[in-house]
């Protein structure tokens, strides 16, 4: 059966209206130290010796450089185990990823974390966060005309996907300018939102069908660049010290259990990939184009990818509180949620750190 473009591996290789205080507590300390599954067992220890392959998803979008820099120089391959075969998918946004993952199309995938919480509950809690990957990169660009939220009454505006990350930002930045639009299952308001994907939204921009978009890098400074747009937020500005995550690295709990040494090569691989990203911005910039022409058939313009590599922190740390604040923020848009109790697993991270001297990760 062929898969569809978003689905078709790219290269085969040998990588939740407020919450409760007591909630919020309890979500963000689950991930301290390595749950049940990650620890692996003797049986899940021998499965681990023979083949394995892992399918691994990630976004055409540079908040997902770790993955991009990390496929493309092989780093990922490096530190797996050599008898693991590492599958790639890639996808434009992450509810997309999250299908494949509740579907049992995908063991591991870089995502955003409102796509996180969902994989989290339609997946009857069978994924982990076992790692970040960066912070900002996401920005709303609006049309020159467009300096003020109310002159946006009566427009319609973009995001990646229904649901995902930065459509949930949208919704709750518009709500706190006391606009409306309609909910996840239709109806009416002052401004509508349109999901669609992101090189589509470029092209309605250019045309004038839409008034702006909220968009990750490098889409926003493509819509400024290519689009003569302008940011009306940077989504930085809305989170304490600009902090918040953009993309984290979640595995499905399944393969955690039984092929720990894989996930223990798969995070050994995220690590160095951030290193890689941040002692080698340059080279990390070329490297991660590379990937994205590779698998989009056009490279970035070398201006708008050194602009929209300013706008990202390439991290580890998942920001936990920020994807507590994401959970209220997806509540208060209207889509289904659920008690991320256990969402965390940074146990199998923090071993790899530990071992290195380097300071562990909190999911607090």
């Amino acid at each position: 059966m062929t898969l569809p473009k978003s689905r078709r591996p790219a290269r085969i290789m040998s990588g939740l209206a407020a919450v409760s205080l007591a909630l919020i507590a309890t979500a963000c300390s689950s991930g301290g130290s390595s749950s049940t599954a990650s620890t692996g067992s003797t049986s899940s220890s021998t499965a681990d010796t023979g083949p394995v392959t892992m399918r691994l998803g990630y976004l055409t979008n540079l908040t997902n450089a770790s993955a991009l820099v990390g496929l493309h120089q092989g780093i990922f391959q490096k530190n797996l185990p050599s008898n693991v075969t590492l599958q790639t998918s890639t996808y434009n946004a992450g509810p997309a990823a999250v299908t494949a993952l509740v579907s049992g199309s995908l063991d591991a995938a870089f995502m955003g974390p409102n796509s996180a919480i969902t994989a989290y509950g339609q997946g009857n809690k069978s994924i982990r966060i076992i790692s970040g990957a960066t912070s900002g990169g996401a920005a709303f660009v609006v049309a020159p005309s467009i300096t003020t939220a109310n002159q946006l009454k009566g427009k319609t505006v973009a995001t990646p996907q229904l649901g995902n990350t930065q459509d949930v930002a949208l919704r709750t930045w518009l709500r706190q300018q006391g606009l409306t639009f309609p909910g996840p299952n239709g109806g009416s308001g002052d401004v509508t939102i349109l999901p669609e994907d992101n090189s589509t939204t470029l092209a309605s921009f250019q045309a004038g069908t839409i008034a702006g978009a909220w968009v990750p890098e490098p889409w926003a400074t493509r819509l400024v660049a290519e689009g003569q747009g302008h940011v009306l937020v940077n989504e930085k500005t809305l989170w304490p010290k600009g902090q918040f995550s953009t993309t984290l690295l979640v595995v499905t709990a399944s393969f955690l259990a039984a092929h720990p040494t894989v996930v223990t090569g798969l995070l050994k691989g995220q690590l160095a990939s951030t290193a890689y990203l941040l002692a080698n911005p340059v080279e990390a910039q070329t490297a991660a184009n590379a990937e994205l022409a590779a698998q989009t058939g056009k490279p970035l313009k070398a201006p708008v990818l050194a602009a929209a590599w300013t706008d990202m922190t390439f991290t580890n740390d998942p920001i936990a509180s920020s994807i507590v604040t994401d959970l209220a923020h997806a509540k208060k848009a209207g889509f289904p949620t659920t008690n991320i109790v256990g969402i965390f697993d940074l146990g199998p991270i923090n071993s790899i750190l530990k071992a290195q001297g380097k300071t562990a990760l909190v999911a607090s």
